[in-house]
């Protein structure tokens, strides 16, 4: 029996990459995409080092029609798990037209094709900044949406395009909106590793604990939390990916959102704690006053992804700490 085939788009990048090796090893078939703007090919030594070989690499851009027409004619795809994504918010205002055409343009290029080839399942990495920051958390699907930023501005445009295919062309759609990804693959191999300065609050601790930044900056200390500072929740990236396992398996004709992470939040200091404590290394920080835009606390709700999909996540934010530790020191 030929195992599904699946091309994942941006699989080069830090969820990409931990996709393609959970999909090889549940035994389905990948063909890699990415233009590697945000990856760098030492991924795909990663991904060989864990799998012993390397599926199929594409080095194409989403927004090229004819690139992905040719892809698409060499392979019969079961679906497409698209991870081909520019992500940091603050680049996002400043680059917003630049955001629009990767994100949405180029988002559109390849619905159109697969489309054209008849390819309608597609699990689509969505974002928990779809949700209106004055919800309370716990966050459920339901809760009223709204962006504050560019990026999360073309996330939720993708899931409005993608309930149009799923309603109109039938297709079978699952947006998962994630919280806060973080961790390794626990082989050491892949991991995230930031281009320039770090967007997310664990890399950067983590760039400060090993003497490569000064110091991490708290924006806010006076929040109504246990510490004062900021309360997020944060799934490991292998959880996360099982995530996308159990949802291809669950994939049925429709539009389907799952919030995807623990239901549990963490603080900053508590993050900064718990580097602390794996790696040995003191982190200083400074409290620096409120950014525009952040909320108290956020953490989602997980009841539906468990009724529907099975999902739980198992690892500890300790545990993922202990990952990225591993992996840092591995390369």
């Amino acid at each position: 029996m030929t195992p599904h085939t699946f091309l994942i788009t941006g699989g080069a990048g830090y969820l990409g990459s931990h996709a393609v090796v959970a999909f090889e090893q549940a035994g389905y078939k990948t063909i890699i995409l990415d233009n590697f703007s945000n990856a760098s090919e030492w991924s795909l030594a990663g991904i060989e080092k864990i799998l012993g070989y390397c599926p199929p690499v594409h080095k194409e851009d989403i927004r090229d029609r004819e690139a992905l027409r040719r892809i698409f004619q060499q392979y019969n795809f079961t679906g497409v798990i698209h991870f081909a994504w520019l992500k940091a918010v603050g680049e996002s205002c400043a680059e917003i037209g630049y955001y629009h055409e990767n994100n949405i343009s180029g988002s559109i290029t390849l619905f159109q094709t697969m489309e054209e080839f008849s390819v309608r399942k597609i699990i689509f990495s969505s974002s928990a900044t779809v949700y209106d920051a004055r919800n309370i958390a716990p966050i459920t699907e339901d809760m009223p949406l709204h962006t504050t930023n560019p990026y999360g501005t073309t996330k939720l445009i993708i899931e409005k395009l993608l309930e149009d295919y799923a309603t109109h062309a039938r297709w079978s759609v699952t947006a998962l909106r994630y919280f806060n990804p973080i961790g390794a693959h626990p082989s050491g191999h892949i991991g995230e590793v930031p281009a320039g300065v770090p967007n997310n609050l664990l890399p950067y601790i983590f760039d400060v604990a090993s003497g490569k930044r000064e110091k991490v900056r708290v924006f806010g200390h006076d929040y109504d939390t246990e510490d004062g500072t900021g309360v997020r929740d944060y799934i490991d990236v292998n959880d996360l990916i099982q995530a996308h396992l159990l949802a291809y398996k669950n994939l049925t004709e429709g539009f389907y959102i799952y919030n995807i992470g623990t239901g549990r939040g963490t603080s900053v200091l508590e993050m900064i704690s718990l580097v602390w404590e794996v790696t040995g290394k003191k982190v200083p920080y400074e409290i620096a006053p409120r950014r525009n835009g952040d909320v108290a606390t956020t953490y989602c709700d997980t009841s539906r992804a468990e009724n529907e999909l099975g999902f739980k996540s198992k690892i500890s934010v300790k545990e993922g700490i202990i990952e990225t530790w591993r992996f840092i020191q591995s390369n």
